[in-house]
């Protein structure tokens, strides 16, 4: 609305414009940079070793180099080794990697995603393929990705909390029909952590976080046990610019890592992990197929995913 008014001696009317809104405020970033190239290159370097499954001879090599990796940024790095039942009922041997910022510090922020790949391309579109183990650039690879280039970053500037990043093994080994046979690694360290009385504010689990077009919607579990989580995590995500991957909206319940995290552990745990709606899965169309390369990979949702996680713990206080 304007205003008319008319002055003496002036026969020109003056307008008064309405003040525009305040403008929102500027988003004031905490965190360190998030390097999409250097997550891509701990994609590469992982699916390098080939087939990562235990008992592969990838599986040693790619554990040794995450090892050392974590050790030039973290300020301790363990090495959990055990055995678990496999569905075969085979005894199989895992290591799960556990790398820790700020180790002293009573209140921690837990990130994790697994790091073995699956023996069998069991939804691979040609049936000959059934039993070839697959590279699990995304599956697996991508997210130890994301962890790795924030502990990059973190070593840097470090948060004013404690941050474990937890690398699980045996993830993707399980069969459908076999109850409790996928997750075994995380099965095992929720039952015997890497310190025995071991306590998170939260746990953020990643899975599939590394393919071009991925959509992240509020996994049934997470909505369950940590919702306000998610919420932080989403919304600094949209803030960030990055409102094509994140919808607010509630999915499946997902049997994944976080699930036993809160269910063995009672850690308020969520899971990041990507949507399709277009498969009958649920998930995207190189899930479990010799697709899950490096072609399906894009730094740019490597980046949206582990930029407003950095964030999320850099606006964390003691």
């Amino acid at each position: 609305m304007a205003l008319v008014l008319v002055s003496c001696g002036d026969d020109k009317p003056a307008t008064k414009v309405a003040e525009p809104a305040p403008a929102a405020p500027v988003f004031q970033k905490k965190s360190p940079a998030f390097n999409a190239d250097s997550a891509y290159i701990f994609v590469e370097k992982q699916v390098g070793f080939g087939h990562r499954f235990p008992g592969s001879k990838g599986h040693k090599a790619c554990a040794d180099w995450m090892h050392k990796t974590f050790e030039l940024y973290a300020d301790k790095v363990y090495n959990q080794e055990g055995e678990a039942k496999n569905w075969d009922g085979k005894m199989i041997k895992l290591r799960n990697i556990i790398a820790s910022f700020n180790p002293d510090a009573k209140e921690r922020i837990m990130i994790s995603a697994h790091w073995d790949s699956r023996p069998y391309a069991d939804h691979d579109p040609e049936p000959g393929n059934h039993n070839t183990p697959i590279l699990a650039a995304d599956d697996g690879g991508s997210g130890i990705a994301v962890m790795l280039e924030m502990a990059r970053a973190m070593a840097v500037s470090k948060p004013s909390i404690g941050v474990d990043f937890v690398c699980f093994d045996a993830e993707d080994l399980g069969k459908p029909d076999y109850e409790d046979s996928y997750c075994l690694g995380s099965q095992y360290w929720a039952r015997k952590p890497h310190l025995p009385d071991y306590k998170a504010r939260y746990a953020v689990n990643l899975d599939m976080v590394g393919a071009k077009g991925a959509r992240f919607v509020w996994e049934g579990f997470s909505v369950r046990n940590a919702e306000n989580v998610l919420r932080k995590i989403w919304d600094l995500g949209v803030q960030m610019g990055y409102s094509n991957y994140y919808f607010y909206y509630q999915g499946g319940a997902i049997t994944d890592d976080h699930y036993y995290v809160n269910k063995l552990r009672g850690i308020p745990a969520v899971d990041i992990i990507h949507f399709s709606e277009s498969t009958p899965s649920g998930f995207p169309a190189h899930w479990h197929t010799l697709g899950d390369n490096m072609a399906v990979i894009d730094r740019q949702t490597l980046k949206a995913v582990g930029e407003p996680l950095l964030e999320v713990i850099y606006r964390e206080q003691p």
